[in-house]
């Protein structure tokens, strides 16, 4: 026989820390935001491609060789990407540089594989 999970059977026992907390809550929007960053997380070649650019600057060309993928495939990922903030373009000439956008990416990912290592 199951036992039911424990339910709380008041309305609020620390009113105080909800409403403290509850002032301190970002936007709805903001955690909807925030949830589709880390969707650009769950697919592991999109999470190769970020750790590759936290090494430096690389264009589609040598990361499709460094992951063994498609040029399409990269570009498809990297449009992903872009689109989300997590890198950025440069374009010299006929070729596209692609890189983090800012260090916050860099740290995203410092801060996972150190969770993945513990």
């Amino acid at each position: 026989m199951k036992k039911n999970a424990p339910v709380c059977d008041c309305d609020v026992i620390h009113a105080d820390t909800v409403k403290k907390i509850r002032a301190l809550m970002p936007d709805e929007e903001d955690f909807y935001e925030l949830a589709d960053l880390y969707k650009m997380f769950s697919d592991s070649t999109r999470v190769r491609i970020l750790w590759a650019l936290s090494c430096g600057e690389m264009c589609v060309c040598d990361l499709a060789v460094l992951l063994g993928m498609s040029k399409s495939a990269i570009s498809h990922q990297l449009k992903l990407l872009r689109l989300t903030n997590l890198v950025k373009y440069d374009k010299q000439g006929k070729i596209v540089f692609y890189s983090l956008a800012d260090s916050h990416v860099k740290d995203i990912l410092k801060k996972g594989f150190e969770h993945v290592k513990e």
